[in-house]
């Protein structure tokens, strides 16, 4: 048995599950997506890849008062 503690959505685009704790330009490039192509998802997935929005900021607060 596994589990996955990443967000995960489906992107009807490309009719696959994709990981929200990446950039949408990382998910386009593994998925094969085209540039320029409209992304149904574009929103949903992390501005640093492999954390949660709220933890970048936390990163970035600290970085700032560091």
């Amino acid at each position: 048995m596994s589990f996955i503690d990443s967000p995960i959505g489906r992107c009807e685009k490309v009719r696959e599950m994709v990981l929200f704790d990446e950039t949408q330009q990382e998910c386009a490039y593994e998925h094969g997506c085209p540039p320029g192509r409209d992304c149904p998802l574009e929103g949903c997935f992390a501005r640093v890849s492999g954390m949660s929005d709220a933890h970048a900021e936390a990163l970035a607060g600290e970085k700032i008062r560091g």
